[in-house]
């Protein structure tokens, strides 16, 4: 098999793992090398529902002695089978790079031989990238759970942002679904990889291992869990394992199991939980007071509004005298506008112009607050306002998006 067709294979069999962010990295360029990863370097990447990346998001190898039950290249699976070795994946990389074609790479693999054996040569691979080929791109690696830990330290050493995935929300699913992989295996390299981290910002803050900071995904949809459940685990992460990011994959039926729902959750869910992710990493929340554990987000209304609604006694709010962290709980009020809020209202009293001027979204802020004491909603109780809102949010279902790849068809035909 030529190496076109085994980019293609494994191009193919990374595109389920999510990783659209920005880089948080701040290697510049330096002469003699490759590449940059600062904050401006990358900021894109494939996702699941087609947007652009600047990333090459490719498997060192789709041959899987595992069986996860959700997984395209599960071992029983009939698919083509491909692998890149260390020399090749660098070749490819600094090639697509040279062209312009990719400002970063996003590496993982399937299981291949054993845990210990795909982490070595993932490390080894990361590791002939920056020294050999003196790459400074950004890289952000997929750690193997069930891994040396030592061999995931060493691999974290070369790279800027690592992910350990927890695939699926709770232990009981993850024995049901992906029986070869251990909660403790997936949670233990975390917490490593967080306490080493912690370690060399106190002895040496200049040099930052793992820039970029560690993330995971799991699995939304595969699973009976409510959004209660997974809001709580995140919460966890972020709380115990100093996350970067949490990210959430809508799941895809690319198999075929009765363990396995037959069609794909509304995708308004994936989005959901990312609005709530939102609100516990820049707005304070907590995930107890977003949901109870036992319900889902609401699909047709933002989480924000959602929990504003449902403590509709703590509102509205006086604009001109309602603490920063208040006005951050007011939907269309984020957090650079609820600053701009309390520095302006220092010099004289804010009216609706002025908060118009800053960006308010009054649509939904109008309903929550009150501005020199006078309240402009057009409803006042719970159910009205949700009512009101729900029918200036979006309701249908978003449209199907179609994952992009190298080897596409153009979108765009003709002559110009």
């Amino acid at each position: 098999m030529d190496i076109g067709e085994r980019i293609k294979i494994l191009t193919e069999g990374a595109k389920y793992d999510v990783s659209c962010s920005s880089s948080g990295s701040r290697t510049t360029a330096k002469r003699g090398y490759l590449g940059s990863a600062a904050p401006h370097g990358v900021c894109h990447s494939f996702t699941a529902d087609g947007r652009c990346i600047s990333l090459l998001k490719i498997l060192l190898s789709n041959k899987c002695v595992y069986d996860c039950l959700y997984c395209i290249n599960r071992r029983t699976e009939s698919i083509p089978r491909a692998s890149l070795t260390p020399k090749e994946l660098c070749e490819l990389v600094i090639g697509f790079y040279k062209r312009n074609y990719i400002e970063g790479l996003f590496l993982s693999s399937a299981v291949e031989v054993s845990p210990n054996r795909t982490m070595e040569t993932l490390a080894q691979t990361v590791q002939m990238l920056r020294t050999e080929y003196k790459f400074r791109g950004y890289i952000h690696l997929k750690g193997i759970p069930g891994a040396d830990n030592e061999l995931i330290d060493y691999a974290s050493r070369w790279v800027d942002r690592i992910s350990l995935n927890i695939e699926l929300p709770s232990e009981k699913s993850l024995l049901l679904l992906a029986p070869q992989k251990k909660k403790e295996a997936i949670l233990s390299p975390m917490r490593m990889l967080s306490q080493t981290y912690i370690a060399s910002q106190i002895e040496r803050p200049k040099i930052i291992k793992i820039p970029a900071g560690q993330t995971t995904q799991m699995i939304v949809g595969a699973s009976p869990e409510t959004d209660g459940q997974i809001m709580r685990l995140t919460q966890g992460l972020y709380d115990h394992y100093r996350l970067k990011r949490v990210y959430y994959s809508a799941y895809s039926p690319v198999t075929t199991n009765s363990l396995l729902p037959a069609v794909p959750p509304d995708l308004r869910r994936e989005h959901r939980l990312y609005e709530a992710d939102w609100l516990l990493r820049f707005y304070g929340y907590k995930a107890e007071e977003l949901l109870p554990i036992n319900r889902n987000l609401s699909l047709d209304l933002d989480v924000k509004s959602d929990w504003a609604i449902n403590n509709f006694n703590m509102f509205p709010l006086e604009i001109n005298t309602a603490p920063y962290e208040l006005l951050l709980r007011v939907p269309g009020i984020g957090v650079r506008n609820a600053y701009r809020i309390t520095e302006a209202r220092k010099h004289g009293r804010l009216d609706r112009d002025a908060l118009k001027k800053m960006r308010v979204v009054l649509k939904r802020a109008e309903y929550f607050v009150t501005i020199n004491g006078k309240f402009f909603g057009a409803a006042d109780t719970p159910h009205k306002i949700r009512n009101s809102l729900m029918g200036k949010s979006l309701s249908a279902p978003p449209p199907k998006y179609k994952q992009l790849g190298f080897f596409d068809e153009p979108l765009i035909t003709g002559e110009f």
